[in-house]
């Protein structure tokens, strides 16, 4: 379902990152009189302020490696013990 919505936006051409080519702001109606200056201003500072890059694959790789070392070393400990109290 489309709604008919009146609104403004701002488009972005330089991201500074290498993942967006460009990023969309919909200005809410009570700041639509700003100066184009001070809003594009706003949106490069949001853009830069924003930590929301996609993790690579490498890191992902890593997380995994990791949890599965802890499991199997949580494992290991866990056979020490009951070897212990089982004699």
């Amino acid at each position: 379902m489309v709604k008919g919505v009146n609104r403004q936006v701002l488009e972005v051409h330089e991201t500074g990152c290498d993942y967006f080519e460009k990023a969309l702001f919909f200005i809410k109606p009570e700041y639509s009189a700003q100066s184009d200056s001070r809003l594009k201003g706003g949106a490069l500072k949001a853009i830069q302020n924003s930590a929301a890059v996609p993790k690579t694959r490498r890191q992902k790789i890593k997380g995994r490696l990791f949890f599965v070392f802890e499991l199997a070393a949580s494992a290991g400990v866990g056979a020490i013990i009951t070897a212990i109290f089982l004699r």
